[in-house]
Order: structure tokens, then C-alpha cells, then sequence
């Protein structure tokens, strides 16, 4: 089985282009495994800023195919044409899967450098694909990995200790874009009710801000308030909220928006200026908002230019945790994949013993002698299975497992099958950890 990952982030192209990829990105994992036999596992990483599919294909040779299928799956989703989907996409394969993971969940690739939150995002990709059955056991492994590896970073350097994320480096910008820095005294509307919204009522109370209203357009505000605070607006109260608030944040991500001409109407009249922070990937707000007279509009763009960059220390210290972790993993993964090559090598070693011990039985019988000669070849074969055994460590060690198997094959005609990719079960699955699209903030 061989690893790769499809990557389209924030570094790359821009956030316009993501967030229409990452159309239909609930449904890719599943359709792309039904449509081509050439996917055998994928968990797809969907934020804010970036849009990752990681996969995992029979053999080296059908990762093109299986990148063509996921293509033509996600143009089909997203209605873009397959030649620029094609293009928006950067292919690894090999120790560069797991090296770009582990980052990314470090927080290494973020545009916040060193935020926390994306490593509960790769939790939760792999939680949504072991819940739909589409990750293989090897992508579980990729996966919890990098889960370990962000821990490791988050404990072992100050990476991140300032508690940075999107959601704070926008709150900070609104605070140096307000004649007030005083946040008790400031009303928001909150838009959308998901993890990504919960991050926000978190974030906006620890800055002392207590008006806080929400507006979900699937009407879940008073569920989400019942257990965070706040006030619930329904389509009667939101407009009356909106005129009144010194601050709105969008992070819902939902098919509807607030235009920039409805939003003047709402606003007419209104005597203090208004901040309008859009983080959703597919837009809460009208662009053109930030036209309007006594509204900033802040975006993702704008958190990613003001993000502060960590210390350099920190960031090759991380970076060298992540490497080290990176290697480990691809070291045990290739060790993995002699192991169904020894034990072929093993039975098929014991059998012959097994075949010749009932000769022996048949000819002498269950007699002292007959335990002592298989006494004496049981030791011999166990003798003659240590070296093959270690140099299969050896050769997987150095990327040549695939030399090892034909080996077997030349010289015993031995056949090697891979067991079955198991998909479920190496963690548990958390039916309640989903996020609204758009909601995630790495």
C-alpha cells in the first residue's frame, strides 16, 4: 500500500480558489473510494486555508490514477473544470505525506504559525473518516501520528504558547481598528453556531465582551446559547441587532450571506462605525461590505498578513520534532511492510518442517526419538530464520523491502499477500465531531 496526499493551500493559490474546491468536501472520501478502485483509503482536511486529501493506493503505479479519479471527483463537486483543479493541486507522495502532515498538524503550516487549533482538525478528519469508512488502516496510522507529533511540539517548545490563533489575531486587529479597546462595553453579532463559532464566544469572553448575540441560519442559536450565553436573534431580531452592534463576525459558512446593500439599509443611521470580521472560507459577508461608509472588513487575508511570525528557536526546534517524527514513522512503516514477507517466509519454512516430522512419525512413531529430532530441526529452522529475519528489517530500513519479497518469491516461489487494509477501530469515533464547512480556522 503507498501513501499520497492531494494539497491545495493559502501558500499556493488563493482563498477564493480553495474555498470552491473544497465544495462537496464531505463527499469526496466516499465517492472517490466507490469510483475507483485505484483509492483504497482517503481522509480529506478541509479548513478555512487549505484543502488536503490524503489517500492510499494499491501500489506505486496507481497513484496517478488515483489522483486523476479524486480530480475528476472534486470537479464534478465543485464545478470547476478538471484542468485548473489539476493545477490547483500539489502531489506527495512517499516520506513527504508524512512530513507535510505532521507539520501542518504542528501548526508549522498555518497562517497563523504555531496556532493549536489545527491539530483538534486532524482529529477530527480522521473521526469523520473512520465514521463514514473511509480510512484505511494506514491513513489511521499517518494520522494518529500526527496527532502524537503536535502534542510532542506543544509540550516540548514554546511554540504557540501565547495561545495564537485566527480567531485572536482578528480580534486583535478589530482592537486596534476601534476608537475603544474595551471589549465589556462592545455588542457583536456572532454568526454561525459550530466549533469554529464556539472558539469565537470563547475568546470574545476572555476580552471581557458580555453583548453577545447569534444568528444561525439553521436555527440552532438558541441550542448554542443555552449552553455558552449570549442572546439568540431569529430573522425578525437580527436586522435591529446588526444596526445596533459594534462588531459582527462570520463564521458559519453557510449558503447564505449579508449583502452590502442590505447591509447599508440596516445600517442607516447607525452612529458608531462597525467592524465586520469575516472568517468563513465561503464568505459570510459581501466583499463589497468593506466599501460601505463606517464598516472595516476584515478577512482571512488580513489575519494571514498580520500574523505575527514565532521566534526562530522555537521554529527549528519544532521543526526538528517534526522531522524526527516524520522519519520514525516512515522507518516503522517500512518495517510494516516486510512483516507479512517473514511470517510467508516462517510458514513456509514450518510447513516443510511439519511435512517431514510426519514422515519421521509414520516411520517411528511417537517415540523419544521422534521428539528429539524435532527438537533438534525446530531449533535448526529457528537458527536459520534469525538472518533472513533481520536482513528483512535491514532492507525495509533502507527502502528495499520490495527487493526482499522478490527474493522469496526467485528463490522459494514463495507469494507475499498484503493483508487487508483494516479501516475502523484503531480510535475511537466521535459521532458529535463534525464541523459545519468553512468552520474550520487552521
Amino acid at each position: 500500500m503507498v501513501l499520497f496526499s492531494l494539497v491545495a493551500t493559502h501558500a499556493d493559490i488563493d482563498l477564493e480558489t480553495v474555498a470552491q474546491l473544497s465544495s462537496g468536501a464531505s463527499e469526496i472520501a466516499t465517492s472517490a473510494l466507490s469510483g475507483s478502485p485505484a483509492v483504497t483509503g482517503a481522509v480529506v482536511l478541509a479548513t478555512c486555508n487549505r484543502y488536503e486529501i490524503y489517500g492510499e493506493a494499491p501500489n506505486a503505479d496507481d497513484v496517478e490514477a488515483a489522483r486523476a479519479a479524486l480530480v475528476s471527483e472534486i470537479s464534478g463537486l465543485s464545478g470547476l473544470n478538471e484542468q485548473l483543479v489539476s493545477r490547483s493541486f500539489s502531489t506527495r507522495t512517499g516520506p513527504e505525506v508524512s512530513q507535510h502532515l505532521f507539520a501542518v498538524s504542528a501548526g508549522l503550516d498555518s497562517a497563523v504559525v504555531g496556532e493549536r487549533e489545527i491539530a483538534g482538525q486532524v482529529r477530527r478528519a480522521l473521526i469523520n473518516a473512520q465514521h463514514e469508512g473511509t480510512a484505511s488502516a494506514g491513513l489511521v496510522r499517518l494520522f494518529q501520528a500526527a496527532s502524537k507529533t503536535a502534542k510532542d511540539v506543544g509540550a516540548q517548545t514554546a511554540l504557540g504558547s501565547r495561545g495564537l490563533s485566527i480567531v485572536s489575531v482578528a480580534l486583535d486587529l478589530a482592537t486596534d481598528l476601534s476608537e475603544n479597546p474595551d471589549w465589556s462595553g462592545k455588542k457583536v453579532v456572532l454568526f454561525g453556531t459550530g466549533a469554529y463559532a464556539g472558539a469565537t464566544m470563547a475568546l470574545l469572553r476572555e476580552r471581557g465582551c458580555t453583548d453577545i448575540s447569534v444568528f444561525s441560519s439553521s436555527g440552532r442559536a438558541e441550542a448554542f446559547v443555552a449552553s455558552r450565553g449570549g442572546t439568540a436573534l431569529d430573522a425578525e431580531t437580527l436586522s435591529p441587532a446588526v444596526a445596533a452592534a459594534d462588531v459582527m463576525i462570520g463564521c458559519s459558512g453557510s449558503d447564505t450571506r449579508v449583502e452590502a446593500g442590505e447591509l447599508a439599509q440596516v445600517r442607516a443611521g447607525s452612529p458608531q462605525p462597525l467592524i465586520a470580521i469575516d472568517l468563513a472560507l465561503t464568505h459570510d459577508f459581501d466583499p463589497e461590505v468593506g466599501q460601505l461608509d463606517g464598516v472595516e472588513l476584515l478577512t482571512l487575508e488580513s489575519v494571514r498578513l498580520a500574523a505575527p511570525q514565532e521566534q526562530a528557536e522555537s521554529l527549528t526546534q519544532a521543526s526538528g520534532i517534526v522531522s524526527g517524527a516524520a522519519k520514525a514513522f516512515e522507518q516503522e512503516r517500512e518495517a510494516r511492510s516486510v512483516d507479512s514477507a517473514i511470517v510467508a517466509l516462517r510458514r513456509h519454512t514450518m510447513n516443510v518442517l511439519d511435512a517431514e516430522m510426519e514422515r519421521v512419525r509414520a516411520r517411528h512413531g511417537c517415540t523419544a526419538a521422534a521428539e528429539e529430532v524435532e527438537f533438534a530441526l525446530r531449533r535448526m529452522v529457528k537458527q536459520l530464520l534469525h538472518v533472513p529475519t533481520v536482513r528483512a528489517r535491514e532492507l525495509a530500513a533502507n527502502g528495499q523491502q520490495d527487493d526482499y519479497v522478490s527474493a522469496l518469491e526467485t528463490l522459494y516461489g514463495i507469494t507475499v499477500e498484503q493483508p487487508a487494509a483494516a479501516a475502523q477501530a484503531e480510535c475511537p469515533v466521535d459521532h458529535a465531531a463534525t464541523d459545519q464547512r468553512g468552520t474550520a480556522t487552521a
